[in-house]
């Protein structure tokens, strides 16, 4: 992060951190809880997404059109989102209305209502969201993914949660869901752009001193398994992701992953765009990409073919994986890293990519992490540590979740035989 972030930790064990930006006019403003799919027990699936949607249903000062009303008043933006090991809610303001930002989000994490005809009325939603991603097959293939990745555990369940669970989610779950994880020792309130850290440690005394003191339970463990999904479906392409067990955060093979990622399915210059799309002409688009979590991670890589053209597809992107494990070249490499260095940098000219990575920052090494030391990495890379993050990733059980006319995509057993011929 630049030389202007700072951090501080709270007595309560919250933590405040933020990066000024003098030039630019907004602030980006967000409490990011270090809870989300995986800390779920199987009967609550879907808790956590269900909590997010009702944050903006009501508190005892505002309700659900105010909430709205006020952010959008002013101009700004208030939204929220939740992932597998993380619940995000965050707004972009003006600068002068920082100050109504804290105190909104404020608000809906500390004094949030939990209205019954609330929650009957949002359930309806999240089902209608539930059965809109199931009828999106390059979406949903990759939950399908996942279940198969890691079975019978919370780090392998949708994060929608399921008809069932959701319909079982009373206002109890919700509360009983709240007062466990929204400690304030897994809350960080991080804020980018036109804000001075002090200020923010204002809003904060201000608007945050009412959190639940919480409890500190920890998410079960990832075990990644591997196998494979498939779903005959009347669709006209069929839909691949093929993957492997990846590594975490703070594996020292994550850079070369990240890298090994960016080469062989990271732009239009990428060996398996170039390979799969440009000289056979079998995809409209195939990509590659690194996941990280906090213990384990997924290398997956997704396609969208024809039937006809499946049965060729899935050899030739595993001799691509066979030939990157050897033969790596120079050039290949540093344009690799030409784009994760660039994507780096320019995300930080966005005051919500920055106050995103402050949180994870905290949240994966327990400090901020200056830029340099990031790029420093990167550049320490070499063609050596590629091929081993390849030899590794590639060696373990492969997974595949394919949906739509597959009967010309090879079983998962025979391609793990061929990667390891």
């Amino acid at each position: 992060m630049s030389d202007t972030a700072r951090l501080t930790r709270l007595p309560n064990g919250l933590t405040v951190v933020s990066d000024t930006m003098p030039r630019v006019e907004t602030v980006s403003l967000g409490a990011y809880i270090a809870a989300g799919t995986r800390d779920e027990a199987a009967a609550e699936n879907g808790v956590s997404h269900f909590l997010e949607h009702m944050a903006f249903k009501g508190t005892a000062r505002r309700d659900a059109i105010a909430i709205s009303a006020e952010i959008e008043g002013v101009g700004g933006h208030l939204n929220a989102y939740t992932a597998r090991e993380q619940t995000a809610y965050y707004a972009k303001v003006l600068k002068e209305d920082a100050a109504l930002a804290a105190d909104i989000i404020g608000d809906i994490l500390t004094h949030s209502v939990f209205d019954p005809a609330e929650i009957e009325r949002e359930r309806g939603v999240i089902l209608q969201e539930i059965g809109q991603a199931n009828d999106t097959p390059d979406d949903i293939v990759f939950d399908h993914f996942q279940a198969v990745a890691y079975p019978d555990q919370p780090m392998g369940r949708p994060t929608l949660g399921t008809v069932e669970t959701v319909r079982a989610i009373t206002r109890d779950t919700l509360l009983g869901y709240l007062s466990r994880h929204y400690a304030p020792g897994r809350i960080v309130v991080a804020a980018a752009g036109a804000i001075g850290h002090e200020a923010l440690l204002e809003l904060v005394a201000k608007h945050f001193q009412d959190l639940p003191a919480g409890g500190e339970a920890r998410p079960e463990p990832a075990r990644y398994r591997g196998g494979e999904y498939r779903e005959e479906q009347d669709l006209d392409q069929v839909h691949i992701v093929l993957g492997f067990e990846g590594v975490p955060y703070r594996d020292p093979l994550h850079y070369p992953v990240m890298l090994l990622a960016t080469l062989l399915g990271g732009g239009m210059s990428s060996r398996l765009f170039q390979e799969i799309r440009e000289r056979r002409g079998l995809v409209y688009a195939i990509s590659a990409f690194a996941t990280p979590f906090q213990d384990s991670g997924l290398f997956q890589i997704y396609a969208g073919t024809g039937e006809a053209e499946a049965a060729e597809l899935v050899p030739a992107t595993l001799s691509e994986l066979r030939r990157v494990r050897r033969d790596v070249t120079a050039e290949e490499l540093e344009r690799a890293k030409a784009q994760l260095r660039a994507s780096l940098l320019m995300s930080l000219e966005s005051t919500g990519s920055r106050c995103e990575q402050l949180a994870r920052q905290v949240f994966v090494h327990g400090r901020l992490v200056p830029v340099e030391e990031t790029k420093a990495r990167i550049a320490a890379v070499t063609l050596e540590d590629v091929a081993a993050a390849a030899r590794r990733v590639f060696s373990r059980p492969p997974t595949l979740a394919v949906l739509g006319p597959h009967r010309r995509v090879a079983p998962v057993a025979e391609m793990a035989e061929r990667l390891a011929a």
